[in-house]
């Protein structure tokens, strides 16, 4: 698939709500690669992933079928979006359920956890990857409301759900959280989200620091441009339309180009000896030193 075609398909539109919805999309995010080839890697593996309905959850969820591992998915409101996911994941011959849960909710993570395991009867790979943004030009104009929300949603949310796995995760079991670019490089209009996903950056290699005696791994993805519903329901027209195109590939990413970062970090044989790092995909959006 010629990917650069593909990014010049996308026209500009809008979504009126967080985080988004894919399957009003056109064209829809590319979820899987034919080029990706399964191994197995993951089988007998039960993973858990938030915002799985859509995106990069979506195409993750979707490898991590094809690579044998049963998989649970959190959404916060997306009910066809999180149908579709648990359809597909079932005709690639794995259990599959969604679960409705607000990140911002204590209660809602522990119960989530609890539920998983009662239908599952384990937890090996947590993938904490739902969140929210909300651009702002002029930093004075964003609300406590505002921040009170992106933290609650991208971090709190994170570290609570964490929290509730990690009794129930063993030697050889992995975290992943989804960072950002923006943890790095920065954004003027996207300021309280890019100080969020910085967090996320310091939690992982400091929970990476106080799990690694258990041999659970802790590790996280910083995407760059990627083509998920949170665009079109963060941009404007012109944005969407353009998105991506100040990367040194000039062009947004695709969920399927991410979700192998998330496989192998997951898997033990692949990366046993990594812990507490980031791994970037951003089309060369920004260089890590």
């Amino acid at each position: 698939m010629d990917l650069h075609e593909f990014h010049k398909k996308i026209k500009g539109y809008t979504q009126s709500r967080q985080p988004g919805i894919e399957n009003t999309m056109e064209p829809k995010p590319i979820s899987e690669l034919e080029e990706y080839k399964a191994g197995g890697k993951l089988k007998g593996k039960v993973a858990l992933i938030t915002g799985g309905d859509s995106g990069i959850g979506r195409s993750v969820a979707i490898l991590y079928a094809k690579e044998g591992a049963n998989v649970a998915i959190g959404y916060y409101d997306e009910d066809k979006d999180a149908e579709e996911v648990v359809n597909k994941l079932t005709d690639l011959g794995v259990k599959a359920k969604a679960y409705r849960h607000d990140l911002r909710n204590v209660d809602e993570s522990k119960n989530l956890i609890k539920n998983v395991i009662n239908d599952f009867k384990d937890l090996n790979i947590l993938v904490n990857n739902g969140g929210v943004q909300f651009p702002q030009e002029d930093f004075k104009e964003i609300t406590p409301e505002q921040v009170k929300k992106t933290f609650e949603t991208n971090i709190f949310g994170m570290m609570f759900l964490s929290q509730a796995a990690i009794p129930y995760l063993s030697a050889g079991d992995t975290i992943i959280n989804t960072t950002s670019v923006t943890a790095y490089r920065g954004s003027a209009g996207l300021i309280d989200y890019s100080a969020t996903k910085g967090a996320i950056v310091s939690f992982t290699r400091s929970l990476a620091t106080s799990l690694v005696s258990k041999g659970i791994r802790v590790n996280g993805v910083a995407p760059g441009p990627i083509y998920t519903p949170l665009i079109p329901a963060t941009f404007d027209a012109e944005k969407v339309e353009t998105h991506g195109e100040e990367t040194m590939m000039g062009r947004r990413g695709q969920p399927a180009e991410l979700a192998p970062s998330y496989v192998f970090l997951a898997t033990y044989a692949d990366s046993s000896y990594i812990t507490g790092q980031i791994i970037h995909v951003n089309g060369g959006d920004y260089i890590s030193s």
